[in-house]
Order: C-alpha cells, then structure tokens, then sequence
C-alpha cells in the first residue's frame, strides 16, 4: 500500500499529514464544504471532492421512507464520493436531537427539556447508545446533538432543546456524548475527537455559546453578558463535551454583544480552540455565514461573509444549497490571500481527523445489521422508562389530605379528552419527521390514548371525545376524566413566543370538563406556560409531560400507580410572562412552582 493515508495501521496524524500533501486546494475547499441532499449529485460529489452532506429536517428519499431506504440512499452518494480522485469518504449528518427522528418507524425519545427533569445521566448515555445504533442502521454517521444551551427564558423557540436553564444539569446530561460516541479509554488526549466504532456516531455540541442566553428569548438574537458570566452559565458544558472527545461543535447564529458568533474570532478560535484545546472541526450552522450579511440582505456580501467566517475559526461550512458559489468565492480568496493557506490546512487536517477517528476509510458503508435494532423493543422500553422518570408531578389533590392519583384503572367509565390525547405528532414536538413536526400519526408510536385504552381494566370504558360539549355528560356516569392538552410543534423561531399560552382553547375544555368530574390535566410542552390561578384551582391533579416521543406507555405507567413520580422541573414554573426572565437567585424570585419543584406518591413534601 503506497498511500500512507489509506494504511489504517498508521497512526492518525501521519495518515492526515499524507493526504493533506496529496490534495489540491480545490479538493481541501471540497472538504470543506457541506452541501444538502437534493443538490448532491454524482458529479458533484466525484469531481469537486465535497466533504460532506446533511439531509435538512424531513429531507429524505421519499416520504415515510425506512432505514433501509435511507441505507440505500446514503451508501449511493458514498460510491459517488469514493471515485473522486482520492476517495476520501462523505460525513453525511442529519439532526438527530431525539433519536433518529426524521425516519419514520425509529424510537423517539423525549426531547431534552424532560430528560433534563430527570437528571439521570446514565439514561442520557443509554439514549446516545441507542440512538447511535438507530442512526447508523439508516447509513447516517453524524448527529447535530446535543444541544448544550443553557435556556434562560423559555420564550425562546428551542427551549425544549435544552436541557435546563441551570448549567450543572446540563453539563450532567452531557453524558449523552458518551453515549453517542462511545467512552475514550483512560490517557485519551485532551481535545482530540474520539468515535469507538462502527455502533457509534460522530456527535456535535451546539451552538456555541449563549444561544440560550438571547434577550427576552429571541430566537438567533443577542446575549448581552460580561465574559465572566458567559463562560460561567453558558460556556461551562462545552468542556464536559471536549473532554469526552466531542468530535465536532457547532457555532451559534446568535450574538454576543452585539457580534455574531459565526464572526467571533476570540471565542471561537482564541477560547474553544485554543484554551478549551478542541481538535475536532467547527461547523457553521444552516446557511450561518448567508446570515453574516445583516443589515444587509440574506446572503448578500457572501464572499465578505466567507472571509470572515474561515478567517474566525469555521472549519466546515454548512453551505448548504449555493456550494458552486461558495466554492469559486472560498478558493479566489486563498488565491488572493485573504483567507491564509494555514488556515484552509488546518480546517482540512480538523475534517480528515474526525474522518479518520470515526472509521470512514476502513467502513464508508452502512452496516444492514444494525437494521433491526430501529424501534425494537428493547429502545422503545428505553424511551418509556425516559418519559416515566421525566414527568413532573405539580398538583395531587385540591385537598393535600386527600391525593387524586393514582388513578383507579378498574374504573367503570372514563373520559378522555383534548387536543394532545391523540396526537402522536402533538407528543413528539418539533424535529420529528419534519423540521416543525406535524399533527397525527407521523411515526410508529403510543399515544396517551392508546396508553389508557393497554393500561384500564377489561370492564372500564374509555370514552374518547377530543373536544366534549355539555351533551357529553349528559347520562353518563364518569368517574374520572383525563384531559391532554398543550403546544402546537415547532421549531427555531416559529416556537419563539411572547405569551405563552396553552393553544387551542385549552382552558375551556379542562373548565368545561372539570367543572363536572373530576380531572387530571396532562400538559405536553416544551417549557412552562401561562397557568392561571382559576384554571388550576379547577383541576384535580396536573402533570407536567413535556415533549415526550413516541412512546406514551410511559405517563400511564405513572399515572396509573405502577411507578412513581421522579421529574422534577429542570426550568422556573413562572406566573405570568411579565416576570419573565426569571432565575432562583433573583431577589424578586416569585413562582409559580420553582426549579427543582415535583410532587411523588411516597413522599409527603415535594422533591424540591
């Protein structure tokens, strides 16, 4: 074998330093780059050396498409990418922020906002494990996850993607690094990537940093700290992630004072690089540097935008559609000098090195064994006990004496109902199928309906009606009614919201039900909202559920008595939108329920 770089009995660092002496400079911009699904083309991929692809939420082969479909599909864009002239292999990626969530049929896990109420981080590694076999089944090697963001002001869009509004949780929940990637072994060097195997994936802390910190939770907007208290609450998980071989970090669209993070130069190679001593690659997010251009229009100055972006530390950039463009501008501007020749070298050496880490060059293809661990039982077990530790017990009883859960499943007549009691797509929120998520049956799942139809006894009926009126009490003898209601999904900036109400006339339907029966409200959401004292004065008892995935089996287990509570609130439980942001360490702290707040079966108090 005359090629150093194709030996995989070479160390590491002398196969990058081989091919690196072998590659053009259109051929290291190529690495460079990536480009989304429907622009990669044979060609594309064989003649400019493209380093990478990603699908965009709910890019897929065709819809509803399977594992195995999108095997097929990956492994034919990696043929395409092995004839190039030096058959470096594709990183395809895809956002896999709760399970392998954009192909129908694999588990979906709770999104983060709930396994952060449980601040199990042996769970959040057995969920990387897990997720990690779902995403290579499908050919995929690369998650955009997890999202370290500290969220302090659940007005923001993507609050359910974070874990916490409190650092040390989320540095915990770290661990679903470990999971992803699999464990360094002891005397792993500090900085540098590590994938274990063919089980595993490449994983990608994001955004760095403070994109939780925005003011009033504007979604890519402007956190407006000191350094001290930047690296304080937002910037502490990212060495958890490094130190754990994170292979890749994604920078943030939002700004610090006033500077975009994809043009921050101090914190993005003076801090993460250089102090923090991260050696993987640094990917820009979605068209990240097109948004450089403000207050310019989209994607004008791109060529400006590309200077500063490399120029500031970007390794890969997620082009995503305007590649031929960002290729002829990235290589006129190493010719003209303006974006060093060191640089390009080390944002190339960065790629190859995760590429060589995660075992492209000795296994660029999909393993069809893995095929049937998508949705198994044993992962969708996992995903159930995740929703059962996840859920925050608010309120048991109008009387503390007397506690209204759990329920009685051998019932005569029970009454469900509510806009989320059948919405498999309502339970798994946004970036589920879709970037948005939708309504419906989206995926393979349990809904909270089909959990209470498995868990009630033979002779209870269960009667469904999504939105009752008066006439449904009419005659009827109900002993209990269960009313499931909570948020539209979302994603990024469509979920930003100012007011924070439960949609779809929610509190008419718990007033018109509990005012006649006895009820339990299951809120499904990705933060707090507004609950008013009228509102919960009416109901029984309340459950915070979050954004639980696919697998409601779960809240019945709880709610039912078979488990108990264990969530407890990863955020402020906050009484109206004008106290908002809201933190413990406020003098004027004034909650709702605080952080840290669930009631339990067993004991008395709450967790808190």
């Amino acid at each position: 074998m005359d090629c150093i770089y194709k030996d995989p009995n070479q160390p590491i660092e002398a196969r990058i330093k081989d091919l690196l002496s072998r590659m053009t400079l259109k051929e290291k911009a190529g690495q460079m780059t990536q480009i989304e699904r429907r622009v990669a083309t044979p060609s594309v991929l064989k003649d400019l050396s493209i380093g990478s692809i990603l699908s965009a939420g709910g890019s897929g082969p065709f819809d509803k498409a399977l594992s195995a479909d999108w095997a097929d599909m990956v492994d034919g864009f990696q043929q395409s990418a092995l004839e190039s002239r030096l058959g470096i292999p594709l990183l395809y990626g895809i956002d896999a922020v709760h399970g392998n969530n954009s192909i129908y049929g694999a588990t979906i896990f709770p999104h983060n906002v709930g396994l952060g109420a449980t601040r199990d981080a042996d769970l959040a590694q057995r969920i990387g494990v897990a997720t990690a076999l779902e995403v290579r089944a499908s050919g995929i090697h690369y998650t955009f996850a997890p999202c370290v963001a500290v969220c302090r002001d659940p007005r923001w869009g993507r609050c359910y993607e974070s874990y916490s509004s409190d650092t040390n949780i989320v540095r915990k929940m770290t661990s679903v690094i470990t999971g992803l990637q699999g464990k360094p072994p002891p005397g792993h060097p500090k900085g540098y990537p590590f994938v274990a195997g063919r089980h595993n994936v490449v994983a990608c802390a994001k955004h760095f940093v403070g994109d939780g910190g925005t003011d009033k939770g504007e979604n890519e907007g402007n956190t407006i700290l000191s350094y001290e208290d930047l690296e304080r609450i937002h910037m502490t998980p990212y060495p958890d992630c490094i130190s754990q071989g994170v292979a890749t970090v994604m920078a943030s669209y939002s700004s610090w004072n006033g500077t975009q993070l994809h043009a921050h130069r101090f914190l993005l190679s003076d801090v993460l690089k250089d102090k923090m001593g991260f050696k993987g690659f640094l990917i820009s997010d979605w068209e990240g540097l097109d948004r450089l251009s403000k207050p310019n229009p989209h994607g004008s100055n791109y060529r400006t935008s590309i200077c500063t972006a490399v120029n500031t530390g970007i390794d890969m950039v997620m082009v995503p559609f305007r590649y031929a463009k960002f290729l002829e501008d990235l290589i006129d501007l190493v010719e003209s000098g303006e974006i060093p020749m060191t640089r390009i070298d080390d944002a190339v050496e960065r790629i190859l090195r995760v590429k060589l880490v995660a075992g492209l060059f000795e296994y660029p293809y999909s393993d069809r064994s893995l095929l049937d661990t998508v949705g198994c039982k044993l992962h969708r077990d996992l995903a159930r006990e995740a929703v059962r530790k996840s859920l925050v017990l608010l309120k048991n009883g109008k009387d503390q004496k007397k506690p209204f859960l759990p329920l009685d499943r051998k019932a005569k007549r029970v009454l469900v109902a509510g806009s989320h009691a059948d919405d498999l797509g309502y339970q798994c929120g946004g970036w589920t199928a879709t970037w948005h998520g939708a309504s419906g049956r989206i995926t393979i799942g349990t809904t909270v309906l089909d959990a209470i139809r498995e868990a009630v006894g033979d002779k209870t009926e269960v009667i469904y009606e999504q939105n009752p009126s008066p006439a449904t009490f009419e005659g009827q003898d109900f002993s209990y009614a269960i009313v499931v209601v909570g948020e539209d999904p979302y994603a990024e900036h469509t979920g930003d919201n100012s007011e924070l109400i439960i949609p779809f006339n929610a509190n008419d339907v718990i007033s018109l039900v509990a005012d006649r029966i006895p009820t339990l409200v299951i809120l499904i959401s990705g933060r707090p909202l507004v609950l008013e004292p009228w509102i919960l004065e009416k109901m029984d008892a309340l459950i915070a559920a979050w954004l639980p995935g696919s697998e409601g089996g779960g809240i019945t287990d709880v709610v039912f008595g078979d488990y108990d509570f264990e969530g407890r609130l990863p955020v402020t439980w906050f009484k109206s939108v004008e106290q908002l942001p809201m933190h413990p360490e406020d003098n004027s702290y004034d909650p709702l329920f605080p952080f840290g707040f669930g009631l339990t079966y067993n004991k008395k108090g709450p967790l808190n």
